[in-house]
């Protein structure tokens, strides 16, 4: 299924030109230099031809004839490489004589016969070349190990784009696969040529630089029936092609690429196709800004794109079309989502999610929903690399780190997002411990643990055997967006409690105070109440009498809120909380925090409109 959709979307690709997306047999590779020959094969120049427009030159993308795939064998490309095959010097390789002969030996063989000067150019250079004259000024040591392709003196298109190097390529990847097994292909269903080796897929955060594969068998324990590696899972090689080459032009580097999203070990690729196959840039910029709202903080000419955040998620929350905002909007277009992650030599597939555009806007808009929280601790609803951010720990005077993120996470919770199931389990779990490890209690933690607990409530128990593993779901009651002085939920109560006591301990110490009961009970507080709030429910009594002397109106509306929420509670204080029960206490901890700030900002507002 996924390569059958990479396939298909290559086949669009290439019949809509794009840009960087090469025919069969030529892929998109990094190239430095270029090698200037007269039609004696004289080397006449060494054009730099890097791009310079960042602060370092960096290799230029130049379609060229595919690579082969090395592994420990010496194996040259065709018209072009690096410099251990092309001019036989490196800095690196020990083997560059080796290696150059390979690679003047498939020229001399695949270049028999040919009339084109240019090509002849190439083949009096590879006869006369010796690494002796790899010397300055023509060569310098920046050219050493970069990749080279070849041009003739007075024309502006390299070999490799003549007609009669690509009528070569072609007769060698015709003789290539009158050499490969033929199978049906599990892609395309037609009996051709199979892949022995697929091409590599470069971009995934964390992979090998030159490349992973997504298929692959390199050992005899993975192999089957006396198949030897790609005939394991017969690809042809042209579906290979198709479907890594899609791959590649998705998980293109560049800031305008908005297809692939990095959070994590995790990197997301996704697409979009109307119900006819035509693209949906309209789709996937949407989608791209859904999962990865721009911050609160950000500068003013992301405002615009925070704004359409909250305008989308508004609509469908309302349950308005959005093709009216956007007629490339259609509700039936298609959108494909896939996550890799790294392994080895390898490409780990963390989730594939294929749904329309209407149906994924609408589970986005239900996971913002489950976020809600009143006051709201953000200008936008937060996306997912702001969520997992928030599972991290939280150092002082340094930034959260997504290295410290556990990796499978990531990719759970986007399955359960996308997908409109539960959120793990273990993002309540680390989220709770990251609270009571580093005590920031953020409104964003706080929106995780209510979205986590109002989903699981929302979808109830899940089916045996499963529910037999346990439950977090302990509570009939919902969970509240804002402040609920009704609620009954002894963990909830408890955090509004908690609340209070801080709240008591700052009226009474003002600015005296060095560390409040929250930076040094709140893990014990919401994990083990009955061993800690006795003791500050005695502390608070003092707090109180010093109060009564300073502050009697207050003193008085702080014991009748004391009494209110311990009237609630059972007799004796729980002697642990579940981790259900844990997230709860954090909510009610937020929902009474933030409602005695509201009431101190508007007590603020009223004393300004007094003085005026």
């Amino acid at each position: 299924m996924i390569l059958q959709a990479l396939h298909r979307h290559y086949q669009h690709l290439l019949e809509r030109d794009t840009e960087g997306v090469a025919a069969l047999g030529y892929s998109q590779e990094k190239v430095s230099y270029a090698i200037v020959l007269d039609p004696a094969g004289t080397v006449v120049a060494v054009d730099d031809i890097r791009d310079t427009s960042g602060k370092k030159p960096r290799p230029r993308l130049l379609e060229v004839p595919q690579p082969v795939k090395r592994t420990a064998g010496i194996k040259p490309n065709v018209l072009w490489d690096k410099t251990s095959y092309v001019l036989g010097v490196s800095a690196a390789s020990k083997r560059a004589a080796q290696e150059h002969a390979a690679f003047v030996a498939l020229h001399e063989s695949a270049l028999a016969g040919t009339e084109d000067p240019g090509l002849l150019a190439l083949l009096r250079f590879l006869r006369s070349w010796t690494p002796e004259r790899f010397v300055p000024p023509m060569f310098t040591d920046e050219v050493l190990d970069t990749n080279l392709v070849f041009r003739l003196d007075g024309e502006r298109r390299y070999l490799h784009q003549r007609e009669a190097a690509r009528q070569v390529r072609a007769a060698l990847l015709a003789e290539a696969s009158d050499d490969s097994e033929r199978a049906p292909c599990l892609v395309t269903g037609a009996l051709q040529p199979i892949a022995c080796l697929h091409p590599s897929i470069k971009g995934v955060r964390g992979a090998q630089s030159a490349g992973a594969s997504i298929v692959s068998f390199n050992l005899k324990a993975s192999e089957s029936y006396g198949k030897e590696q790609g005939g394991n899972a017969p690809v042809s090689q042209a579906a290979a092609f198709g479907y890594t080459t899609a791959l590649n032009h998705l998980l293109r580097p560049g800031e305008h690429n908005h297809q692939r999203l990095l959070i994590g070990d995790t990197t997301v690729v996704f697409w979009a196709e109307t119900a006819a196959g035509a693209p949906a840039p309209e789709a996937e910029l949407l989608f791209d800004l859904l999962l990865d709202p721009p911050s609160g903080d950000a500068p003013p000419d992301e405002a615009q794109e925070t704004q359409r955040v909250r305008e989308v998620l508004e609509d469908v929350r309302r349950g308005r079309p959005l093709v009216g905002r956007d007629p490339g909007l259609a509700p039936d277009t298609r959108m494909f989502v896939l996550g890799l992650a790294p392994n080895a030599s390898r490409l780990s597939v963390r989730f594939w999610q294929v749904d329309t555009l209407e149906v994924l806007t609408r589970r986005l808009a239900q996971h913002a929903e489950d976020l809600r929280l009143e006051p709201v601790p953000w200008r936008t609803a937060p996306g997912v690399r702001r969520l997992v951010l928030a599972t991290v720990p939280h150092r002082d005077g340094a930034m959260p780190k997504m290295d410290d993120a556990f990796d499978n996470l990531v990719g759970e919770l986007l399955r359960a997002i996308l997908g409109g199931g539960r959120y793990p389990r273990s993002l309540l779990a680390n989220t709770i411990m990251r609270i009571r490890a580093d005590g920031h209690l953020s409104g964003l933690r706080v929106a995780i643990c209510k979205a986590v607990l109002t989903r699981e409530q929302r979808l109830g128990n899940p089916p045996r055997p499963a529910a037999a593993r346990g439950s977090i779901h302990t509570s009939e009651e919902e969970i509240p967006v804002s402040l609920d002085t009704r609620s009954t939920q002894p963990g909830y109560l408890l955090g509004r409690l908690f609340a209070l006591l801080e709240h008591i301990q700052r009226g009474a110490l003002g600015t005296q105070v060095n560390a409040t009961i929250r930076d040094r009970y709140y893990g014990a507080a919401s994990a083990t109440p009955a061993s800690i709030f006795p003791v500050l429910l005695r502390n608070t009594q003092n707090h109180l009498a010093k109060l009564r002397k300073e502050r009697t109106g207050l003193a008085v509306t702080l014991e009748q809120q004391l009494g209110a929420i311990v009237d609630g509670l059972p007799e004796r204080f729980p002697r642990s909380l579940r981790i259900e029960d844990q997230g709860r206490f954090a909510i009610g901890y937020y929902h009474q925090t933030q409602a005695f700030y509201t009431k101190r900002a508007a007590d603020d507002t009223d004393s300004e409109g007094t003085d005026a």
